[in-house]
């Protein structure tokens, strides 16, 4: 039997992915699964199901404060709110494509939510992205370029529709062979169900 994998699907400019993102690998790694990287286009999917978070003004205040104690739960960095919403052309996101064809979302992922949340830049904005892309040893101009390319654009929207056909409608969601989960709050069930540790895999005991 092969090893179990993860498909996990985020946004860049979701806040509880960044706690996801940053807790993701040591738990598969250490559970024996594996992850696959698939940045998606929340917007869509969020407007297909009426979900408009950033008018809720108490939920959002509530989010921060809630993205606040879960980081410090699990020794994550968190300053304060960052620029939000952010990444308006989905640039970003499409470099995320770039990366994740390219064998390097991981590092690409990890250091733009860092430069985002921490060192409180604006995600997807060329100066941004120039220092992310080159800190990892790429070439701006070229991954930009590319992400900017009609085909990667119809990738993002592929990447979407995948991310739909699950059920996905919000970000961080994992999926393991069809199972949905979603919020960084469900990342060790998922693990769990990844690895066949799960409570509901375990066979039925009929009497």
């Amino acid at each position: 039997m092969g090893q179990k994998q993860i498909d996990f699907f985020y946004f860049f400019g979701s806040c509880y992915a960044y706690l996801s993102i940053m807790r993701i690998d040591k738990l598969a790694r250490e559970a024996g699964v594996s992850v696959r990287w698939r940045p998606f286009n929340v917007r869509t999917v969020m407007a297909e199901n009426n979900i408009a978070l950033r008018t809720q003004t108490a939920k959002v205040k509530y989010m921060w404060r809630d993205i606040e104690r879960r980081a410090a739960s699990h020794g994550i960095p968190f300053v304060q709110p960052p620029i939000w919403p952010t990444d308006p052309d989905l640039l970003a996101n499409r470099v995320g494509i770039v990366a994740a064809e390219g064998g390097w979302c991981e590092p690409y992922t990890k250091a733009s939510f860092h430069s985002w949340l921490i060192k409180h830049e604006a995600l997807g904005d060329p100066g941004t992205l120039t220092s992310v892309l080159t800190q990892l040893g790429k070439d701006p101009n070229e991954v930009i370029d590319e992400a900017n390319s009609d085909r990667t654009i119809a990738k993002l929207a592929t990447e979407t529709d995948a991310a739909r056909s699950f059920g996905v409608f919000g970000s961080p969601s994992f999926v393991v062979d069809g199972e949905m989960f979603w919020g960084d709050d469900r990342l060790e069930e998922a693990v769990a169900w990844a690895a066949s540790g799960h409570k509901l895999q375990e066979p039925r005991v009929t009497h």
